[in-house]
């Protein structure tokens, strides 16, 4: 279960005031998919093995009440295992690199504000499932080399948010925002990097902007 004290205050308040929240704007987008990207910071057992990185993300958000959304996404953190090692291959010697997995199935609880109804505070969480896997730098977008040699490792967890969102238009299509993020899970698997093969218990906290387009 996600434990962070914090988040759980943001969201029990955020439940206790949309029965209150007044607003004359009526429409919202149902559907919302978003792009971003950022940074994450590995914590946990994954302090010293691991160092910041940056990150690409992408979602969808069904959002079926005014106040509610479901949520689904992808979150990619590139070389936070600062691997860098070759292999060869019938083609010559390739490098491989390091990535960080994430899959975040969950919601969010939004709260209007202001009378135009274009600024948005959200907060919310789920479950997580998180992989870490070493990769091929490919040498062909249409020549693909498998890797025999590359370690992973995965588990499953949950996460929490909380974000701010303004929208670009009148219309609330297209929204800019920044969302901050925090994973807690179970990983485990052969070594990666300098994490041993052995469970771990695994956090990360991100940071992120995000571009929405709502309809």
């Amino acid at each position: 279960m996600f434990s962070c004290p914090s988040l759980k205050v943001v969201l029990f308040t955020c439940l206790a005031l949309v029965g209150f929240v007044a607003s004359g704007q009526d429409y919202y987008g149902k559907f919302n998919l978003s792009v971003g990207g950022g940074a994450a910071m590995p914590q946990g057992d994954l302090d010293s093995a691991f160092t910041p990185a940056p990150t690409f993300d992408v979602g969808f958000g069904y959002r079926f009440a005014r106040n509610f959304q479901a949520d689904l996404g992808f979150e990619t953190a590139f070389g936070a295992a600062d691997i860098r090692t070759y292999t060869r291959t019938d083609i010559g010697t390739l490098e491989i690199n390091d990535r960080q997995y994430f899959l975040p199935m969950g919601g969010r609880v939004i709260l209007p504000f202001g009378d135009s109804g274009r600024h948005e505070f959200y907060a919310g969480g789920g479950g997580a499932y998180l992989r870490y896997s070493e990769v091929i730098r490919q040498p062909s977008d249409f020549f693909r080399v498998p890797c025999t040699v590359c370690s992973r490792r995965s588990g499953w967890g949950s996460y929490g948010l909380v974000g701010f969102r303004s929208s670009l238009n009148r219309g609330r299509n297209f929204w800019l925002g920044v969302t901050s993020k925090v994973y807690r899970a179970a990983t485990e698997g052969e070594q990666f990097g300098d994490v041993p093969p052995t469970r771990t218990r695994d956090r990360w906290t991100f940071v992120q902007g995000e571009f929405t387009f709502s309809f």
